[in-house]
């Protein structure tokens, strides 16, 4: 199922969703003087609990390495449905966009619940800025990666 040009097309968009998606949480957040750091052990905090924000960089690696692989897993998830249905690289934006609303939704209802997070999902204006993000930056890349794979 998996060649070598479908695993770099995930590697690759995921890597590309993903980095786009903690910059846009990087820059939102920072405005509101949020930390880097500090948005990283969020992220690790779904393995660890409280006890991710007493962590250092360590705990921050694993919120970013956590934060991608997710991309990843998502980007291949999308990579190996386009390989059964075709139409999901033939119109890119489209379903690329539906994709990115399908892993904000699956994120914020389902994972993060589940996991050991402390924070619940986007609030406020970065509601509809979290849809837009996912639309564009996450679900897009992920289909025009997955085009060429």
């Amino acid at each position: 199922m998996f060649d070598g040009r479908a695993l770099r097309a995930a590697l690759y968009g995921g890597l590309v969703a993903g980095g786009l998606d903690i910059t846009y949480a990087f820059i939102g957040y920072g405005l509101l003087g949020v930390t880097p750091f500090r948005i990283l052990h969020s992220v690790a905090s779904g393995w660890m609990g409280k006890a991710a924000y007493e962590g250092g960089a360590a705990t921050a690696a694993l919120g970013l390495v956590s934060h991608l692989g997710i991309a990843c897993v998502a980007a291949g998830l999308f990579v190996a449905a386009s390989r059964r249905w075709r139409v999901l690289i033939e119109r890119p934006v489209l379903f690329g966009g539906l994709y990115g609303l399908a892993v904000f939704f699956v994120m914020n209802y389902v994972v993060v619940p589940l996991s050991a997070a402390t924070v619940s999902g986007p609030k406020g204006i970065f509601y509809p800025l979290g849809l837009l993000v996912h639309i564009f930056l996450v679900g897009v890349p992920i289909a025009l990666f997955a085009r060429r794979g």
